[in-house]
């Protein structure tokens, strides 16, 4: 699983120029899964990303995490993280999870999230989505179960 995290002062995502999901101060988060990755990978990821502390605290340093600041969570699919570009201009996708499988673990991440903060949004799983943000900082990172955990999860 990849997950490129984005700090952000708000957030939003539409289809077909209907608002779906909208965030405050939190975390973008744009999701990739492999078929590699199951309810364990999705299971560390959450846990990883919730205890993350690169809020600020009252003396400026990255120090609190999403409960820490009520923090709120909008969850994107992104297959498109999973693209292999080693050969030629045009990206394969032969990495990214099966459609089926994918949303299944997607839903599942959203699910688990819910269980876990307040306030969570989502976007819609293989549609063309329009995603709008304010980074804050602005801080990214990017988190590769692979690189995490070892072994894909």
């Amino acid at each position: 699983m990849k997950v490129v995290l984005q700090r952000v002062q708000k957030a939003w995502v539409s289809v077909e120029e209907q608002e779906i999901g909208r965030i405050g101060k939190g975390f973008l988060l744009l999701v990739g899964i492999s078929d590699r990755d199951d309810k364990n990978t999705a299971d560390r990821m959450m846990d990883k990303i919730c205890k993350l502390r690169i809020f600020e605290d009252e003396n400026g340093k990255t120090n609190l995490s999403l409960a820490d600041v009520k923090g709120e969570v909008l969850v994107i699919s992104q297959f498109t993280l999973y693209a292999d570009c080693h050969k030629g201009n045009r990206p394969s996708f032969i990495g990214a999870g099966a459609p089926g499988q994918a949303n299944a673990l997607y839903e599942y991440l959203v699910a688990g999230f819910r269980q876990r903060l307040p306030v969570v949004q989502h976007g819609s799983f293989g549609a063309d989505m329009k995603v709008s943000l304010i980074n804050d900082g602005p801080f990214t990172l990017v988190l590769d179960s692979e690189e995490l955990f070892g072994t894909g999860r």
